[in-house]
């Protein structure tokens, strides 16, 4: 049976009213103290975050992603006063994260420019003073063209070989933050805009859901017997990028670095179909069901290392192999290639029309209208996120990145 396209639907039909005072600014206390709705068999009830062990199945294997916000944002002020921010999007040279983060010297990073217009030519410079040493760290266009999402590349150099530029930014960068809280970053959000398990480097922007774990809370999993799995998605600012065109079909989806380790991706070859798959957060979900598309395309030999947008839909839409055979497939291409990860970029587009491989249940916050985040809600339990939605503004929700979560399991 053909799957739909969702390239003819229209945003507009993916809309609701959000009061800007249900944007919640801050978040709670106490991470696991807010609210959970829990949607499953076309029922709606109420909870609080530190209830889920008790709402997952005993057999539930639970998927997070590690990835850790990075301070993206640096202010730079030109000798006439006039301020320049500049917004690290992810690296170029070198373009693998870990190796660019523990460069020393220099490196190139793909960056947006705030009031570029005052940055006509010369070269920015910032004094920087850690613990471990003092330097100058100077910016420079490169001579490339700017991209479409109006990105340049930004090359920075200091003078102390025994500073990375992860020192540096430690320092003198700013947890980039939502731009729809409408605040400026505030000492809190270092700490409060990441979840407790994240430890690799590369977001701009946090996995929301994850923000409500603590501790506490993930032993309390382990004590109920549910199994626990990490993978890396480093979330870009293209995850804030509203749906400007009329048709989804006309919206570009931006690209994420995955990484899954190979032991994870045969457990789960393993799991799937038989316990059920949740995955903590639309990040995770994208990096899961990339997973089965990319070892349809294996099988295909027409994988080139990154998924494009429209693929779930044109190319493996009628694939008839299982979730556990395209799985295997990439566990097969890792061994024979003696790899222990597999890493890609993902496009892919989660929208009504797609068939979920992988993932039967999914924690996540509540969305922003005409957003990508909605679509892919929409596609996992149909109309009803639209009563669900209204059941969360009825019932004082708090909605975004630092408000309330929902438990939805897949109709």
């Amino acid at each position: 049976m053909s799957v739909m396209n969702p390239r003819d639907l229209r945003i507009e039909e993916y809309n609701y009213p959000l009061p800007d005072e249900r944007i919640a600014k801050h978040p709670l206390a106490k991470r696991d103290a807010c609210k959970l709705l829990v949607y499953g068999s076309s029922s709606i009830s109420d909870h609080i975050f530190s209830e889920l062990p008790t709402l997952l199945p005993s057999d539930a294997m639970l998927v997070y992603n590690n990835t850790r916000v990075i301070n993206a944002r640096l202010r730079f002020f030109k000798s006439t006063g006039a301020l320049i921010e500049i917004f690290c999007l992810e690296p170029c040279r070198p373009s693998d994260y870990e190796q660019a983060f523990s460069s020393t010297g220099s490196c190139t990073w793909q960056c947006l420019v705030g009031n570029s217009k005052k940055w006509k030519d010369g070269d920015l410079k910032m004094e920087v003073s850690t613990r471990r040493g003092t330097t100058i760290l100077t910016a420079r266009r490169e001579p490339v063209p700017t991209a479409d999402d109006k990105s340049q590349a930004i090359a920075f150099e200091w003078d102390n070989a025994t500073l990375s530029f992860s020192d540096i930014i430690s320092v003198v960068g700013e947890i980039p933050i939502p731009p729809y809280l409408n605040r400026k970053s505030e000492d809190s959000d270092a700490v409060d805009y990441q979840t407790v398990y994240s430890h690799i480097d590369g977001s701009v922007a946090a996995p929301t859901a994850g923000l409500h774990f603590t501790n506490e809370l993930l032993e309390a999993l382990i004590m109920r017997g549910i199994v626990r799995h990490e993978v890396t998605l480093h979330v870009g600012a293209g995850t804030f990028r509203p749906v400007k065109s009329d048709n989804i079909g006309e919206h570009d989806m931006h690209s994420e670095y995955i990484a899954v380790d190979r032991d994870f991706i045969a457990e789960l070859a393993d799991s799937v179909g038989k316990r059920p798959i949740v995955a903590v957060g639309t990040t995770s979900v994208r990096t899961l069901e990339s997973l089965y598309h990319i070892g349809c395309l294996i099988l295909r030999n027409e994988w080139k290392g990154e998924l494009p947008q429209w693929t779930p839909y044109d190319i493996t839409a009628e694939c008839e192999v299982s979730a556990s055979e395209a799985l295997k497939a990439i566990v097969a291409t890792l061994d024979d290639n003696g790899d222990n990860t597999l890493i890609a970029r993902t496009k892919i587009i989660i929208a009504p029309g797609y068939k979920y491989r992988i993932v039967g249940a999914m924690i996540t916050n509540f969305h922003q209208p005409q957003s990508t985040l909605l679509l892919l809600v929409s596609a996992f339990i149909g109309d009803d996120w639209r009563r669900i939605y209204t059941h969360a503004l009825d019932k004082n929700y708090r909605f975004l990145s630092y408000g309330d979560a929902c438990l939805l399991f897949c109709q």
